[in-house]
């Protein structure tokens, strides 16, 4: 009997930290599934780079924020590859602001994605993975969902409801050999981060022990690590990967 190759969808997979998870599934041979919303070049080159490490990987343009995004991700999914077996939340927007100045169309938009879209994305795979009695649900939260932060309310409120759905999923997915988990980064270098003023770098680096901003890479290697067989007696669980910054 042939060994089965696993399957990830990762959501907002075309760049920074979603990218570099693909690309960490890709090196545990997995078929990856690269979801993206705009730039189709940039999903293509996660694509390519899943490739270069001898994994088989698609692109699949979807909107996650609503049930018929989601539904075509899951059908293009398994379509190509038959089965899914990792899901990775990852797609996520933000819309910053003193909570007095939120519109109601900002709070809205920036729910939908980070959190609603993960709600979408675990219904439907919890369905597939709950008949094969096995699956890895991994949401990206963030250090602001665990510890709040100025000007992000709409943002923080997202990621600490990943968490609380994290922990929920895996308590009534435990039976069927399913585990939820949630990945919670720091400041990570990427285009967002970049986009700081130098004194607000100066500010954020003083809270982190480690005195530097992580990599997306370090994140990859957390969410393979909790996708990997090793990881099967792990749920429910948020790992901080922020140099620090949530203790």
């Amino acid at each position: 009997m042939s060994e089965i190759v696993r399957t990830a969808i990762v959501t907002g997979g075309s760049r920074g930290i979603g990218r570099a998870v693909c690309v960490a599934l890709a090196g545990l041979g997995m078929n990856v599934v690269v979801n993206y919303a705009g730039s189709a070049n940039a999903a293509q080159e996660t694509v390519e780079l899943c490739k270069e490490k001898g994994a088989c990987a698609i692109a699949v343009q979807a909107d996650v924020s609503t049930d018929e995004g989601t539904t075509a991700l899951f059908d293009a999914a398994i379509k190509e590859f038959g089965r899914v077996d990792v899901l990775v939340n990852n797609a996520g927007i933000t819309r910053d602001n003193l909570m007095m100045r939120i519109s109601e169309e900002d709070f809205d938009a920036v729910i939908n994605t980070n959190l609603k879209g993960a709600f979408l994305c675990a219904k439907k795979a919890s369905r597939l993975m709950m008949k094969q009695r096995y699956g890895r649900i991994i949401s990206i939260s963030s250090v602001v969902g665990v510890r709040g932060n100025a000007g992000q309310a709409n943002y923080a409120a997202s990621k600490a409801g990943l968490i609380g759905m994290t922990k929920s999923l895996a308590k009534e997915l435990g039976s069927r050999g399913v585990t939820a988990n949630a990945v919670a980064p720091g400041f990570i270098d990427t285009d967002m981060t970049r986009a700081l003023t130098d004194t607000v770098k100066e500010s954020i680096l003083s809270q982190i022990p480690m005195g530097s901003f992580g990599k997306p890479e370090d994140i990859g290697a957390a969410v393979a690590f909790l996708a990997s067989e090793q990881a099967g007696y792990i749920t429910g669980q948020v790992l901080c990967v922020d140099g620090g910054m949530a203790m």
